[in-house]
Parts: C-alpha cells; structure tokens; sequence
C-alpha cells in the first residue's frame, strides 16, 4: 500500500470498505503467523529491543498483533485513509504516513520490517529500490518477512494482474528470493500456499535476514 502517490489515493476512497472486509483476516493465516513468530524472535528485537516496523501497514491490524506478542512496533502506510482505519481502531498503536521508496527512519534503526503485501503494486523497476530501503533501515541480522501473490513459475518475469484498487503484480517465488538477495538479504524460511476460498492466486511469504 505504499506504491506511490496514484496508489495511495486509491487507497484512500476503499480504506473504511478495505478495514472492514478484511478485518480479522490476518489471525486466520497460522502458516503467516508462525513466521511472524519467527520474525519477532530476531535478535535484534527479543536481544537488543529494536523496534518493528510495520511497513505498509493499511488498517492496522497486523501492527496490533505485533505488539500483542511483546515487541515496539510501529505501522507505516502512504495511504492517509488507511492510516485513518488504523488509528481508529488501534489508538494505542503509533502509526505514521511515509513511502517505502523513501522511508522516514535511520539507518540500521529496525530489528524487523514486516512488508505484507506492500510491494505488490510497485512497477519492478522499482522494486529493487524499495528492497534496498529496506535493507538500510534493518539493523545487521534483522529479519524482513515479506508477502505477496505468487505466480504460477518459480522464475521469470511479473505478472500483472487487476487487483481491485490498483494494478498489482505476481512475482515468481524464486527471482523475488533473488532480489531479495540482491539487496543484501539472505532468505530463512519461506512458504507458498494454495488460493484459500475467496483468493484468485497462490501467496507467498518470504522471511530472510539483513547481512
């Protein structure tokens, strides 16, 4: 949800629509929350306390859940809407405006991200930008987990699909891993899931560690 200013006032005009729809989705999702799990047990954050950050937060929900697990967390969105959604329901919760092609935050600053479906309407060119943002603000070792729709092979290009807010794209599991790498991530753990009822296309989480 943090793609660019077009995305972003999509997602304004279904943010309360969005909330609702999807409200208490994530809890349903046992293979995302162990990872999840995994992702808070970074050393960086259980060893050192760094902060989470939720980064294309949308409603809020995932950044609850996080700091229900005993970790400071944070959500970021561009979408001023969702940000709205968030903290209304979540008022406890800090959350904050920003694009993950230019993230507010410093260097090293995170001991993890967790990107949920925040990269799927970035044009791939861009991508490797946004990963690279990424990897600056994740201390040595912090882990990023990172979900998206998955394409049908493990490799080659993006597929572009009519997502009901904006344009988005299916990446095959093993080039995003790549670039992943690329941006200076070493990949951990990752599962790849069959459409749920309601779903159009397989999902993929990635969880991989800042070298």
């Amino acid at each position: 949800m943090t793609a660019g200013g077009e995305v972003g006032q999509a997602y304004d005009a279904v943010a309360e629509l969005y909330a609702t729809l999807f409200k208490g989705e994530l809890a349903a999702r046992e293979d995302e929350l162990a990872l999840i799990r995994q992702l808070v047990a970074a050393p960086a954050v259980a060893g050192r306390g760094l902060p989470v950050g939720d980064l294309g937060c949308g409603p809020g929900e995932a950044t609850a859940l996080l700091s229900g697990l005993g970790v400071r967390a944070f959500g970021l969105d561009l979408s001023a809407g969702m940000l709205a959604q968030a903290r209304r329901a979540f008022p406890a919760e800090g959350f904050v405006r920003g694009s993950l092609l230019a993230l507010p935050l410093a260097d090293r600053s995170l001991g993890a991200v967790l990107a949920r479906y925040s990269l799927i309407h970035l044009p791939p060119g861009r991508l490797p930008h946004a990963l690279a943002e990424l990897r600056r603000v994740l201390a040595p070792g912090g882990l990023l987990l990172t979900g998206f729709f998955a394409a049908d092979r493990a490799v080659g290009e993006p597929v572009a699909f009519d997502h009901k807010v904006a344009t988005a794209r299916r990446w095959p599991v093993d080039t995003f891993a790549a670039l992943l790498h690329d941006a200076g991530f070493t990949e951990t753990a990752r599962t790849v899931r069959d459409p749920a009822p309601g779903e159009r296309f397989p999902q993929a989480a990635l969880l991989a560690a800042a070298r």
